[in-house]
């Protein structure tokens, strides 16, 4: 039978812990609770610390050696990783925990495929949760008071998330029927126009996965490409390369095309929105940046325009990643804009800064037979430029 995973440090937060079980028990489900704690006690649990620590890939009695605790949560977190994927009996999992608590328990949470419910009860979880998130389907809640003991506040909201979970896990998700392929597309809301098309024309034979490239999108298609759910990606909006080069906020890491390279799947590609960099709110702006083509998108978000030098470190990046793809590959290149605000009169319109990633790209790629740049006299947003994108995806995807 297909059971709950109840994790955390039971050191620490035992008495938590048992409730949720509590809980979810009395919802019919079995449950598994895990103990990822430092320190030894007494308490009751199904799974150990010791045993958690076993799974160490080289430090496997850890608890014994290591006396520094953020040593001993680091490496307890490595554990659980390796831990938690050999389960073959877990239906969801929910941790609670503080900031050490919450960093332990979602890096084995990450681990898991997309769809298993997962919730984290966090101290944090009212701040910034991507570092714990990541490109993954973790409900983070927030606990309001520490998790430190039942109270009126406490009662209620591990209540409601074990609740939650237990909702997750027993009710099923309509089964989908129309048996169509998933198809992976990123946007922005600057080369939305260009997936909006793509998506009419696509969407009667394929299931449309459309993510916003603000990092964790990006990570996302990655994650599903790497775990074989999606094998058909139109990366139109590749635009987190300028925020991991020239430092902003929307960075997809330096793994940003890694999926596509060790899958070797088909890739068809653009540059959309590679003309700007995201920061936040405008007083966010490095100062060595407040002189250049600033543009506020929202009160939260400042976009500065790329030069054509970092538009040439660009283009030498994207095309090593693509001299390293197995699969075939099409680059496509919108000689007349690459965003809705690259266009003429509008605020980014830069067709030399355009000019210095083609040239770098096209300078950089060895192109062949199976892997090719192609340049056409359009916007990204054109119709002309959508239905060359569908035909060479088309092509190699045939």
């Amino acid at each position: 039978m297909k059971k709950a995973y109840v994790v955390g440090t039971c050191d620490t937060k035992y008495h938590e812990l048992a409730y949720v079980r509590d809980l979810i028990r009395k919802t019919g489900l079995e449950t598994v609770l895990v103990d990822v704690g430092i320190k030894s006690h007494d308490h009751l649990v199904d799974v150990s610390n010791s045993e958690v620590a076993s799974y160490h890939p080289v430090l496997r009695d850890f608890l014994e050696k290591v006396g520094d605790r953020g040593e001993a949560v680091i490496a307890m977190s490595k554990a659980l990783e390796r831990f938690i994927v050999t389960r073959d009996d877990l239906c969801g999992i929910i941790g609670l925990g503080g900031s050490g608590g919450t960093s332990l328990v979602t890096s084995g949470m990450r681990q898991l495929p997309i769809g298993l419910p997962k919730i984290m009860v966090s101290t944090v979880a009212s701040s910034n949760v991507a570092p714990y998130v990541g490109p993954n389907d973790i409900c983070m809640m927030y606990s309001v008071t520490d998790v430190a003991g039942i109270n009126r506040i406490s009662r209620v909201v591990l209540g409601n998330a074990a609740h939650a979970l237990a909702g997750m896990v027993k009710e099923s998700i309509p089964e989908e029927k129309n048996g169509k392929e998933p198809l992976g597309m990123t946007m922005f809301g600057v080369t939305t126009p260009c997936v909006n098309q793509l998506m009419a024309i696509l969407q009667e034979d394929y299931d449309c996965l459309v993510f916003h490239a603000t990092g964790t999108g990006g990570q996302s298609m990655e994650k599903l490409v790497d775990s074989r759910v999606m094998k058909r990606v139109i990366d139109v909006t590749t635009t987190e390369v300028c925020d991991l080069l020239m430092g902003g906020v929307f960075s997809a890491g330096e793994d940003r095309f890694g999926a596509i390279i060790r899958s070797g799947i088909p890739y068809v590609g653009s540059c959309g929105a590679l003309d700007m960099v995201n920061f936040g709110a405008m007083d966010t702006v490095p100062e060595k940046y407040r002189g250049r083509n600033l543009y506020v998108h929202n009160p939260q978000v400042t976009l500065m325009r790329t030069t054509p030098e970092e538009n040439r470190k660009m283009g030498e990046w994207i095309g090593h990643k693509l001299n390293q793809c197995k699969g075939s590959v099409r680059f496509l290149l919108p000689e007349k804009g690459v965003s809705m605000i690259d266009a003429p009169d509008m605020p980014f319109y830069d067709p030399d800064a355009d000019e210095a990633f083609f040239s770098a790209l096209e300078a950089t790629v060895q192109q062949t037979h199976t892997r090719k740049i192609l340049r056409l006299p359009c916007h990204i947003n054109d119709p002309e430029f959508v239905a060359a994108l569908v035909d060479n995806f088309r092509e190699i995807n045939s």
